[in-house]
């Protein structure tokens, strides 16, 4: 009989988790719960790519816990770094943004699973323990046709919302505009130049069949009053 991955002669090994969120209390709170898990233990915690990039290099998690939205920057850009570098961490999303937006987004970037904010704690301790179990982890309310789209890399152009015609980059963006950033602060965000941030505007106003600029700020803050 073959023994459990997690267990060492015998033994549980504690499961290494990694927390990427730009609010101190956020992480408190989910180190504070991940940590009583008998079997689990919290490596570190970071709230930003370029420290997560640091930890997850030298504290080696089997579980990296990331957020879309992190402090001068962004999670799917981790998730894609971490994809490329470091293969072996298993990363599962926790965000306040709808799956039905971001959870393709970030399967196609390598994330094994993606768990809303407003679901209890305990949610993401048992998305956790499916994802080590080599399961990918989404809410029984997303379509399991779109689980398959994502693994299978069919259809990739379905989109059902304008939005989600948006690049990943070009969703950014949206969202820093909705938030009220101008090109000058989202281009110094991003480490971009202001032309590069103006054809990101541009491209967007174009998918989403916006005329100015003004329409493109407006429909953008009430895409962030929605959707966080």
């Amino acid at each position: 009989m073959t023994s459990s991955p997690w267990e060492d002669d015998g033994e549980v090994r504690r499961i290494k988790v990694m927390i990427v969120d730009d609010h101190p209390a956020t992480r408190e709170g989910l180190a504070i719960r991940i940590s009583s898990e008998p079997d689990m233990m919290v490596c570190g915690e970071a709230s930003d790519v370029s420290g997560a990039l640091e930890l997850i290099e030298s504290r080696q998690p089997d579980i990296v816990v990331v957020d879309i939205a992190l402090r001068a920057s962004d999670g799917m850009d981790l998730i894609k770094q971490v994809r490329a570098s470091n293969p072996s961490a298993l990363l599962l999303v926790w965000s306040m943004y709808h799956e039905t937006l971001y959870a393709e987004r970030a399967l196609r970037a390598g994330a094994m699973g993606y768990v809303n904010k407003t679901q209890a704690t305990s949610t993401l301790i048992e998305a956790i323990r499916q994802m080590l179990d080599g399961k990918v982890y989404l809410s029984v309310d997303l379509d399991e046709k779109l689980v398959n789209r994502v693994v299978d890399g069919i259809n990739k152009n379905f989109h059902s919302a304008p939005v989600e015609s948006l690049s990943d980059r070009e969703l950014e963006v949206f969202r820093m505009i909705g938030h009220g950033m101008n090109t000058g602060e989202i281009a110094n965000r991003l480490r971009l130049s202001n032309k590069t941030v103006e054809t990101y505007r541009d491209r967007i106003r174009a998918k989403l069949d916006l005329s100015t600029g003004t329409e493109l700020s407006r429909t953008a803050f009430q895409w962030v009053l929605e959707h966080g």
